[in-house]
Parts: structure tokens; C-alpha cells; sequence
């Protein structure tokens, strides 16, 4: 997606928006590349204080973010229980997360929200009667999961984490940036306004990059799948140092 003029020439300072604990991952990755990564986080995580869920008539638990694995496992008292349920997770991130908080029994749709859709309707878990799958979820989530799923499987959301904007400004200087989710591309909007023509902007969906329309990018480019490897393939390689 190319919003105007030809590609631009990419140096190596690269704007990482993503809250924390993600923006320090993404950062030595890019590092390990050789690029120049700036840590300036447009959202962060903080998680919603509830009690542990009763599990009792619960199929399956579903993870669409590392995000919402870690504020579910943290949930007390024990998780025990928890953690012998079955997990489906939207990605391959996902399910390493769920996977190293202690769950077992774990599949990854490996894509998107329609992905794991389709990962449920079609191998769905044996929902007692009056029970559902569980959706530990932010609380403006990306995608309405249980509508997507209709009737047929019922899904039970539990908000357990928001995502909020900082008052971190942007960079002075900074050749690109990434955008992980439509929430940070329109607080990437509110910052930068419409004068940053000169710039890289990579995004990790259609929907992630569509906010970023109005901000005057020179070029925006949209991962090929939703995940992370896909968004810094779509960076493409730093220029040789000099």
C-alpha cells in the first residue's frame, strides 16, 4: 500500500509503539538486524482486578493476545484448574505464551481472529450443556469473537486488561515506524497529525493500517499475515552502516 510518491529511502531508526513488556522484544530484535530501535510507547497494558473465573462449565479458554495470557494467569487464587483446560490461541505467539504461563493442552489457529473462527466451528471443543468457551479479552476488543461465532458456540468474554494511551510524544527523529494494532495507529494519528510525509510506516493488518491514512505518510506497508515476524519482514533490511 503505497499512499503517495515512490518508496522511501529507509534509514534505521525505528519508532517501536507497542506497549510494554512487547516493545522491549521487538526492540532486540531489531537490534539483532542492526537497526537503531526507539522505545516510545503510544498504549500500555494494565490489567483489571476481578476474581478468578469459576471454570466449572467452561470447554475451553481463548487467547486473541500475549497480553490477555499474562493478566489471566496472574489471576489468584490458584490457576491450577485453569491451566488443564483446553487453549485456543488466535497465533503461534500466543500459544508460546500460554504454553510457558503453564498450559497444556494448547492449538494455535496460526493467523487471525477469522482464522481462529474457522479453527473453532471446525474442530470445536465438547461444550457441556448450558457451558460455553472462555474469552479472557481486553476490554475494547480488536474483533467481537462471539459474534463471529454466532449462537452455535457460545462464548463468555471476560475483560480482564485495557489498553491506554500514554503521553509519551514521538520521536524527534525516526526514519519508520511499526504499528501493531488499529488502537496505536490512531494514537499515532492524535500525535504525529498530517506532517510526516517523509516517513515509513509498517503496519501489522489492513485494519492497523487503514488509520493511517490521514497522517501523510510517504509510504505504508501492511504485513503479509498479522503476526510480528511478518511485520519486521515487511520493514525489510537496514541500510548498511557507514
Amino acid at each position: 500500500m503505497t499512499v503517495a510518491g515512490g518508496s522511501p529511502r529507509l534509514k534505521g531508526r525505528v519508532w517501536i509503539t507497542r506497549a510494554q513488556p512487547g516493545a522491549a522484544r521487538t526492540a532486540a530484535r531489531l537490534v539483532a538486524l542492526g537497526y537503531d530501535p526507539i522505545i516510545a510507547p503510544l498504549l500500555e497494558i494494565r490489567v483489571l482486578p476481578q476474581p478468578a473465573p469459576d471454570l466449572t462449565d467452561i470447554a475451553a479458554l481463548v487467547f486473541t493476545s500475549r497480553n490477555a495470557v499474562a493478566a489471566f494467569a496472574g489471576l489468584r487464587p490458584d490457576m491450577a484448574t485453569a491451566r488443564e483446560c483446553p487453549v485456543l490461541t488466535v497465533g503461534d505467539a500466543t500459544a508460546e505464551a500460554a504454553r510457558a504461563a503453564g498450559f497444556a493442552d494448547v492449538r494455535s489457529a496460526s493467523g487471525d481472529l477469522e482464522a481462529l473462527v474457522r479453527l473453532i466451528v471446525t474442530d470445536p471443543p465438547p461444550i457441556p450443556p448450558g457451558g460455553a468457551i472462555l474469552h479472557p479479552a481486553a476490554s475494547e476488543p480488536a474483533g467481537d469473537l462471539a459474534a463471529m461465532l454466532g449462537p452455535s458456540v457460545p462464548v463468555r468474554t471476560l475483560p480482564i486488561y485495557e489498553a491506554v494511551e500514554t503521553d509519551v510524544g514521538a520521536p524527534e527523529e525516526f526514519d519508520a515506524v511499526l504499528i501493531h494494532s488499529p488502537r496505536a495507529a490512531r494514537a499515532l494519528l492524535a500525535r504525529l497529525g498530517t506532517s510526516r510525509e517523509a516517513r515509513l510506516a509498517v503496519a501489522i493488518s489492513p485494519s492497523a493500517a487503514a488509520a493511517l491514512t490521514a497522517a501523510g505518510f510517504r509510504e505504508i506497508r501492511i504485513a503479509a499475515t498479522p503476526d510480528e515476524d511478518a511485520l519486521i519482514a515487511a520493514l525489510g533490511k537496514p541500510p548498511p552502516r557507514v
